[in-house]
C-alpha cells in the first residue's frame, strides 16, 4: 500500500515557501497529493482552476506530485484517496496554535489520517500569499519569493 500524503492550503498564489514544503514531503511520502481547497468565505485573487495549474507547472518536475482541489472537509478528502497523512508548513509558533486546532478537529473525524508538521526553511519563514499578492500589487521585487510562473501570473493580474 503506497503512503499517500495531502499537503492542503490555499495556495493564492502558491510561493516558494510552500513549494519547499512540497518538494520535502515529496522525498518522505510514495505519493503527494497538492490539494486546492476551495474556501468561498476567501477573496482569492486566482480561481481555484488558476492555482492548480500553476502549482501543476511549478511542480511538474516532482514525478510523485499531483495536484488537485476539494471544497469539502479536508478530512473526506484525504479518505477518498486513501491518504494516511496530511502536510502542513508551519512558519512560527502562531501557525502552531492554529494548525493545532485544526489537526485535533480532523482527529476527532478520523483518528486514522496523522498530521505531519513540517518546519519552513528559515529563508521562507515571513513570506505568506497575501505579503507577496501586497507587494506585487505594487511592483515591489517578488522574484525571490515566488517561481517565475507565479511572478508572470501576478504581473498580468495587476497589469504591472
Amino acid at each position: 500500500m503506497a503512503k499517500i500524503a495531502v499537503v492542503p492550503g490555499s495556495f493564492d498564489p502558491v510561493t516558494n515557501g510552500h513549494l519547499d514544503i512540497i518538494k520535502r514531503a515529496a522525498r518522505v511520502f510514495e505519493e503527494v497529493y497538492v490539494v486546492v481547497m476551495n474556501n468561498s468565505a476567501k477573496n482569492s485573487l486566482f480561481s481555484v482552476e488558476e492555482r492548480v495549474g500553476l502549482i501543476e507547472e511549478v511542480t511538474a518536475m516532482i514525478p510523485n506530485v499531483k495536484v488537485d482541489s476539494s471544497s469539502g472537509l479536508l478530512i473526506d478528502y484525504a479518505k477518498s484517496i486513501g491518504a494516511s497523512a496530511i502536510v502542513r508548513g508551519l512558519r512560527a509558533v502562531s501557525d502552531f496554535e492554529y494548525e493545532m486546532q485544526i489537526t485535533s478537529m480532523n482527529r476527532v473525524l478520523d483518528e486514522s489520517i496523522e498530521t505531519f508538521f513540517i518546519m519552513t526553511n528559515n529563508q521562507y519563514s515571513f513570506l505568506s500569499s497575501s505579503i507577496v499578492k501586497e507587494v506585487a500589487k505594487y511592483d515591489g521585487a517578488i522574484s525571490e519569493l515566488v517561481p517565475k510562473p507565479v511572478e508572470e501570473a501576478l504581473a498580468k493580474k495587476f497589469k504591472v
